[in-house]
């Protein structure tokens, strides 16, 4: 009876220490875990903190050097700079000039580097300004029927005039309030490019298809009397186009134009500007020089697109920061921000 009773208790005992030995590869196995998922954690808070840290200093340089090209843009109005032969501009003090309507080099800036762009709104069609026949022009290339472009134009010049009366081919408020979705027609300028979309006959392909990028709003303010306007037209021809800012699409839509001559343009104009539209008849055929001549100026508009790259040490990050500038002499800094987009993001074609 001992002996089995000994037996039975050395079973217990061996049973117990299985059970403790279980439990404790348990905790263990349950700690690594715990212990694995707080160096996870750690490790991703600790990335996440870094990039943060890498897309705040990008940011703040691509901040720098809007400022640069602010200032050089006031710098330019107040006393123009003088250009060397060839048409480039001389370089200021303290780094490299940034040519207009260039995507410019980078330029290193404390444990960064920035890349500015800056375009002249010149290069755009001003729906607000623009008379009948750069309008039609501007829907050359989207292959419209002649209605199409009547009732587009048309209905454009009602949205922003200050009447009801609408053109033949127009729309005014009986038109827009009779749609599934009604609103008034507007009879005043765009404050927007994306606006155009309300407009009668504008449709997204029309807009997303290329639509938007040929286009402007900015007016100088105080333009909204007839006076004032003629006063607007007579320091710049909104029925123009700048020659040295126009993007493709926008010299595309020229009469007469073909792609040999767009070409042949943009490769003059990554050595230097053109000085006068004259100029142009060297480069291209004389036929199309005479059609699309009388549509093109080398005059700048008061209006400026800054874009700005920013890139932290090493280029591990990069962020984008856009702005349009009015320069005016008269206001207290000498410039006035009109529109300030943070954070830009590549675009997805439509």
């Amino acid at each position: 009876m001992k002996k089995s009773g000994t037996k039975n208790a050395g079973r217990s005992w061996g049973r117990e220490k299985g059970i403790a030995l279980f439990l404790v590869l348990w905790v263990l196995a349950l700690l690594s875990v715990m212990v694995g998922e707080f160096c996870h954690t750690m490790r991703t808070d600790a990335t996440t903190t870094w990039d943060f840290a890498q897309r705040t200093r990008a940011y703040y340089i691509a901040y720098a050097g809007i400022q640069k090209a602010i200032e050089q843009l006031v710098n330019d109005a107040m006393s123009p700079v003088k250009k060397k032969e060839g048409g480039e501009e001389g370089e200021e003090a303290g780094g490299g000039y940034f040519r207009l309507n260039y995507d410019n080099p980078k330029v290193p800036f404390g444990s960064g580097s920035f890349a500015v762009r800056i375009d002249n709104d010149s290069g755009k069609i001003n729906i607000n300004m623009a008379g009948r026949r750069l309008l039609e022009v501007m829907l050359r290339s989207f292959n419209l029927d002649s209605d199409q472009v009547a009732v587009i134009v048309d209905s454009i010049m009602d949205w922003r005039d200050k009447d009801n009366l609408h053109r033949v081919n127009g729309a005014e408020d009986d038109y827009y309030e009779g749609l599934p979705q009604p609103y008034e027609c507007k009879d005043d300028y765009f404050d927007s490019v994306e606006e155009l979309l309300l407009v009668r006959g504008v449709t997204e392909e029309i807009f997303y298809g290329g639509l938007r990028d040929m286009i402007t709003v900015h007016i100088p303010e105080g333009a909204g009397s007839r006076k004032a306007r003629k006063a607007v037209r007579g320091r710049y021809n909104f029925n123009k186009i700048n020659l040295n800012a126009a993007p493709k699409r926008v010299l595309a839509s020229l009469p007469g134009m073909n792609e040999e001559a767009i070409k042949a343009i943009e490769e003059y104009r990554k050595e230097k500007d053109f000085t006068s539209v004259a100029q142009l008849a060297q480069v291209i055929d004389a036929d199309i020089y005479q059609s699309v001549a009388p549509y093109l100026t080398v005059r700048m508009a008061p209006y400026y697109t800054v874009r700005s790259t920013g890139y932290s040490e090493d280029e591990m990050a990069k962020e984008t920061v856009s702005a349009v500038i009015q320069i005016d002499t008269t206001a207290p800094k000498r410039y006035v921000v009109v529109q300030w987009m943070d954070k830009i993001r590549p675009s997805v074609a439509y």
